[in-house]
């Protein structure tokens, strides 16, 4: 990935270059989209930009083509390899001159980098932070004329972010060592604190904010009650044969044992996770980017940013994620390409229990454990909300949809709701009248009247709330108690082994100041034909479909001949579009989204002969 190929295009350009027609040269698109085009044109023209763009938003354009456009070479700062072999990858398919500099390459491909940098033979450079500012890396920038610097995923700068990496702090001196160069931060993924935050952090005071929806509509999001987690995995994937998606779990073990099970039920997986031997963990990742279709990856959060898959059709957590921004970012990793995706979250009292333990156990500052903890709430409040999901989400990000998005569970399916009042008295009286101490379990027991050693020990059976609850079984009350600790009605002491304890605003209702409206569990019916719903794919006409068929052969052959994924040659909606018009002709085929003149000249002459038969 070092050096460029013998027959690599090189785009180093001579004269001024018009950003809408390297879109359509290059690119192969006739149009920008959204905000693309105003962040284009600014930072052509020197200035500084924050940009916010939800993921499969069109991000890397932002920075590539004003680097194409402006003399010199634009420097990107990406915080993972897999990410720049990505881009370079695909940026060559296009003809530009492209490189990493990163610690996967040999030394003597380093050395080829740092030779087509002093020589001026590239026009985009990718580097993880850590190695952008060593000192003989900044001095030889200092010889080099500098396009812009861009800087991807630029939330790893926030302490308030979810995913703060303290090298991305030194960045900021950028602006001061190369006065005049144009600086651009982007990233899919921040809430108002953040956004501040991350033009404080780098210089960027001073910088234009571009601001797009977050909406990813073409995403479903679905969260059910975690019951038999392994058993509702499973469903859901039974739905999503031969297609690619990641599965999120919290711990390495539940990775592996994971993984495991489904391969045992015929379901292709591999582990990634953070203790996995570098090769290993490297051949999962590349197996699931590059060399397999209909691949689920079983991970933690150790996999997927910056992941530049497009076909990821699903993506499923097992585990309750830390925040609403983290949950976010993770399923944003599905359907970038603008086809149709799915998400499912499982999670349960033990979720919210554990996640509020470690924010608590953590050895952060109080100020960040409140932060922690009301993101942490964010996310609980989209798990229990009877409304559009969607809504609830984007309003976290200071964003409205107007309308319910018709694309989430409790759109889809509605849920009921019920008067829980008297239910939520009940639970908040056993948790007073047994002082405080004790966890979900013990005060289950003792509103179903269960004798247990320990009720009795406690002679619990003697308080008046013994037995009074035999309306609901133990699912109902775990669901009660869930709700009324997401409502904050009630704490956990997780000092005290996970007792219970009132809040005031679990004293109101106790005292019957305030009613409460709980949510009615899916029934299981409900929940497995939920999982098993998936929306249409791409649209291929019967008549195409053959065609469609041999142009993807053909293209998995290229990529396979050229080590590179599939989708960075062309991606699945370009093959679908070129079934269905069927271009005669080279001139024809260029009115393809999607294909550029150096797609046109590589691989013009195959297509034009598939489709011609």
């Amino acid at each position: 990935m070092g050096h460029l190929p013998p027959d690599t295009p090189r785009h180093r350009p001579d004269r001024a270059i018009d950003p809408a027609e390297a879109l359509h040269r290059l690119f192969g698109y006739s149009a920008f989209r959204g905000q693309q085009e105003d962040v284009v044109s600014h930072v052509i023209a020197g200035g500084d930009a924050v940009v916010l763009m939800p993921t499969g938003g069109g991000k890397s354009l932002c920075y590539q083509l004003p680097a194409l456009c402006r003399p010199g070479i634009g420097i990107v700062v990406s915080p993972l390899i897999a990410l720049m072999r990505d881009q370079v990858a695909a940026l060559r398919q296009l003809g530009v001159a492209a490189a990493a500099l990163n610690s996967s390459l040999t030394g003597p491909e380093r050395a080829k980098v740092r030779a087509d940098l002093r020589a001026g033979r590239l026009k985009l450079l990718y580097a993880a932070p850590e190695r952008l500012l060593m000192p003989d890396f900044l001095e030889m920038l200092d010889g080099a004329e500098i396009a812009l610097f861009a800087i991807d995923e630029a939330h790893c700068v926030s302490q308030w972010g979810h995913d703060f990496r303290p090298e991305y702090l030194e960045l900021a001196q950028l602006g001061a060592r190369f006065p005049g160069v144009p600086r651009i931060a982007l990233t899919a993924t921040a809430d108002p604190q953040t956004r501040q935050d991350i033009a404080h952090r780098l210089a960027l005071d001073d910088a234009r904010l571009f601001l797009s929806s977050f909406d990813r509509p073409n995403i479903r999001y679905a969260v059910l009650r975690k019951e038999a987690p392994l058993r509702q995995l499973l469903t859901f994937l039974r739905a999503h044969e031969g297609e690619s998606g990641i599965v999120y779990c919290l711990s390495r073990n539940t990775v592996e044992q994971t993984a495991a099970a489904l391969n045992a039920h015929g379901i292709k997986a591999l582990p990634y996770h953070a203790k996995l031997a570098p090769e290993t963990r490297a051949a999962n990742q590349d197996a699931f980017l590059t060399t397999e279709e209909g691949l689920v990856l079983v991970a933690t959060v150790a996999f997927g940013m910056g992941i530049d898959k497009p076909d990821v059709r699903f993506v499923a957590h097992l585990d309750l994620p830390a925040s609403l921004e983290a949950f976010y970012q993770e399923t944003g990793r599905a359907g970038r390409d603008g086809l149709p995706a799915e998400t499912l979250l499982l999670y349960g009292m033990q979720d919210l229990v554990l996640r509020r333990g470690m924010i608590e156990q953590s050895g952060a500052p109080v100020e960040i454990k409140q932060l922690e903890r009301a993101k942490l709430d964010a996310l609980l409040g989209v798990c229990e909300t009877v409304t559009c999901r969607r809504q609830a989400i984007l309003a976290h990000f200071g964003e409205t949809l107007a309308q319910p998005c018709g694309n989430c569970d409790n759109c889809l399916t509605p849920a009921e709701t019920w008067d829980g009042t008297i239910a939520a008295q009940k639970a908040l009286s056993a948790v007073w009248r047994t002082r405080q101490r004790f966890g979900v379990g013990h005060l289950t027991d003792l509103l179903l009247g269960v004798k247990t050693e320990k009720i009795e020990r406690f002679e619990h059976d003697q308080l008046p709330t013994f037995g009074v609850g035999t309306e609901l079984d133990r699912k109902g009350w775990a669901s009660v108690f869930r709700q009324l600790i997401v409502r904050g009605a009630l704490e956990v002491d997780h000092e005290n082994y996970g007792a219970l304890c009132l809040t005031p605003a679990g004293e109101a209702i106790l005292r019957g100041k305030e009613s409460v409206r709980l949510r009615r569990e899916t029934a299981s019916g409900s929940a497995r034909t939920l999982l098993k719903k998936k929306a249409e794919r791409l649209e291929v006409a019967a008549a195409d479909q053959a065609l469609f068929e041999a142009l993807r052969a053909e293209r998995a052959r290229l990529a396979k001949a050229q080590n590179v994924p599939a989708y960075v040659i062309f991606h699945d909606a370009t093959l679908a579009a070129i079934a269905a018009a069927r271009p005669a002709s080279t001139a024809e085929l260029a009115r393809i989204p999607g294909i550029g003149a150096s797609k046109i000249e590589r691989y013009g002459a195959a297509i034009l002969g598939i489709i011609a038969g």
